[in-house]
């Protein structure tokens, strides 16, 4: 069931809310799009989610909304640059990324999980997960080892 959520950065400069659905396998509301980026969790192993730990989430849109702190927000593009990874100038967290892309049916927020305040340990636990092998550009498949994710 999607549900709205509230974050922030580590020093709290940073505030966001948006809504996701986090429940279990079976448990899901119809996802916000088409396509497998809207049913589940995602970890994968790409030199910035896997050094950042970043743990995502997509939302559209209209879904996410930034309550403070885009004066506090960096911007950083790597490979493509098409992807606006962004982290706080002060405590340096990246709650959460955005881009375009048509595979995903146009504009969304990937959202940092461990960046929502109001998530609960169980919730967090019980979420689904797809491993995405990034390191090797094969984003429809786990990489051989996912335990470290």
């Amino acid at each position: 069931m999607r549900k709205t959520y509230h974050g922030s950065c580590h020093c709290g400069a940073v505030r966001f809310e948006c809504r996701l659905d986090l429940a279990p396998e079976g448990q899901r509301s119809e996802p916000a799009r088409e396509g497998v980026y809207w049913t589940s969790t995602f970890r994968c192993n790409c030199s910035s989610c896997l050094k950042t730990r970043f743990w995502k989430a997509f939302a559209v849109p209209e879904d996410f909304k930034l309550l403070k702190g885009e004066e506090a927000l960096t911007e950083y593009r790597f490979g493509a640059r098409m992807i606006r990874h962004v982290f706080c100038r002060h405590c340096g967290v990246h709650p959460f990324a955005s881009a375009d892309f048509d595979v995903m049916g146009g504009a969304f927020y990937a959202v940092n999980l461990v960046c929502l305040d109001d998530a609960s340990d169980e919730e967090l636990a019980g979420a689904p997960i797809i491993y995405e092998d990034g390191r090797h550009d094969a984003w429809d498949r786990a990489p051989e080892v996912t335990s470290y994710l």
